[in-house]
């Protein structure tokens, strides 16, 4: 081996980028990894590591966190090391409150698109995902985070609308960090249920009932946000 050789550190959850539109390809690569829930709440990503990972060098990397600062999916710590923000009560506050407003709409746009091939994707995509959370473990997190996004993101390409559709995503990058953490608080509890909200949503979008299709999707993002609310509420009295 060549004693020279630079130590190549790894981040989990992320895939290397070919050399195509590289900054931009960076981006995406850690937005997708952002919003299935790959990183842990105060997870530091380390420019070389990210930049090792992803086999480019450091200069998209930094570009592409820069650009994930400014969005409020990352921040920078006073050491200048960025970081998955941590959760507290008010960012889950503000998080879910978006989310309701922004996605109840995109689904409420959503309603008058549906067709069949739509909702037999939807049907296939909840039951591949509640077929994930039976055997769901900490360790498996992401399985359901990814199957939970596409679920969602079916209905949000459905409104169409360029406007929404980008802050949509936002949020959710926003909330990587919250995902993440429902989709492990689920994996320790398999009894609770957590995709009966999407059957009821399919059920609403097939009947084109606008109100109870919001009114499923609000149930559906509350009930993650509370869990970790009570989690967190549990950790504080232990």
């Amino acid at each position: 081996m060549n004693n020279t050789q630079a130590h190549v550190v790894t981040v989990p959850g992320l895939r290397p980028v070919g050399r195509a539109s590289l900054q931009q390809r960076v981006y995406d690569e850690l937005t997708t990894s952002l919003m299935h829930g790959a990183f842990a709440a105060g997870q530091v990503l380390r420019m070389q590591a990210v930049a090792d990972t992803l086999g480019v060098s450091i200069m998209p990397v930094r570009e592409a966190i820069g650009r994930l600062v400014t969005e409020r999916a990352l921040e920078v710590m006073p050491n200048r090391s960025t970081r998955v923000p941590l959760i507290t009560e008010a960012r889950l506050d503000d998080l879910a409150r978006a989310r309701c407003l922004i996605e109840g709409e995109l689904v409420r746009l959503a309603v008058p698109q549906m067709d069949a091939d739509t909702l037999a994707l939807l049907r296939r995509q909840t039951d591949a995902c509640e077929a994930a959370f039976a055997r769901l473990d900490e360790e498996h997190a992401t399985e359901t985070s990814v199957l939970n996004h596409e679920f969602h993101f079916t209905i949000y390409h459905a409104a169409r609308s360029k406007v929404l559709l980008p802050v949509v995503r936002s949020l959710w990058m926003q909330s990587s960090p919250c995902v993440r953490a429902s989709a492990i608080i689920y994996g320790r509890n398999p009894s609770l249920t957590a995709v009966h909200h999407h059957w009821a949503l399919i059920d609403a979008l097939e009947a084109r009932d606008a109100g109870g299709a919001v009114a499923a999707l609000h149930a559906d993002i509350t009930q993650s946000f509370d869990l970790i609310r009570a989690d967190m509420k549990k950790a504080e009295h232990e």
